[in-house]
């Protein structure tokens, strides 16, 4: 068998349980209404970043991203991007990954688009790839909700917050994220 089925196998039957079935796909008004929990709980949590939130010209929401891991480890999550305050796409986010891992954690995660460009791209993009497609500037939350200010002059930031479980990584990089048919 070759290494990459190997590793999708092994990834397959570590995650299986964790793993969201094709016919329990939230539908659209499913993930708004997440998407609207995770904005009300952005501004809650973090009110340092309303300014940057109400400066982006999009903003991409994964109101639950499920990460578990066991040696061999992977995410997915179900979301929307929203212009102008209303949903005009559907996407999901994925990624895989080999290494010193083990836990479940489930994270809200956002990448807002601070350029009309950044947006078309992403917009444009068939599947996007964190890191390759684009680079998101991850923001680091402090303790009172502040942010780190070296980043937000960025075209691409990003936020992960509302960490529950126990799995520690906060990385957006080699997730593909990818347009859903709603």
């Amino acid at each position: 068998m070759r290494p990459g089925r190997l590793a999708a196998l092994a990834l397959f039957l570590t995650l299986g349980p964790f793993a969201p079935q094709p016919a329990a796909a939230a539908s659209a008004v499913e993930i708004d209404a997440a998407v609207v929990a995770a904005l009300t709980r952005f501004d809650q949590e973090v009110p340092a970043g309303r300014p940057l939130l109400a400066q982006a010209k999009g903003v991409l929401v994964f109101p639950s991203v499920i990460k578990a891991g066991l040696g061999i480890g992977g995410e997915y999550g179900e979301g929307a991007l929203r212009v102008h305050g209303r949903s005009v796409g559907y996407y999901n986010t994925i990624s895989a990954s080999i290494g010193l891992q083990i836990g479940a954690q489930s994270r809200v995660e956002m990448i807002l688009f601070m350029t009309d460009e950044a947006l078309e791209r992403f917009q444009r993009s068939d599947g996007w790839e964190v890191g390759v497609d684009g680079s998101v500037a991850l923001v680091s939350i402090g303790v009172a909700g502040e942010i780190d200010t070296n980043t937000v002059s960025e075209p691409v930031i990003g936020f992960i917050f509302g960490e529950q479980g126990l799995m520690a990584n906060l990385s957006l990089e080699g997730a593909k994220i990818s347009k859903l048919d709603k």
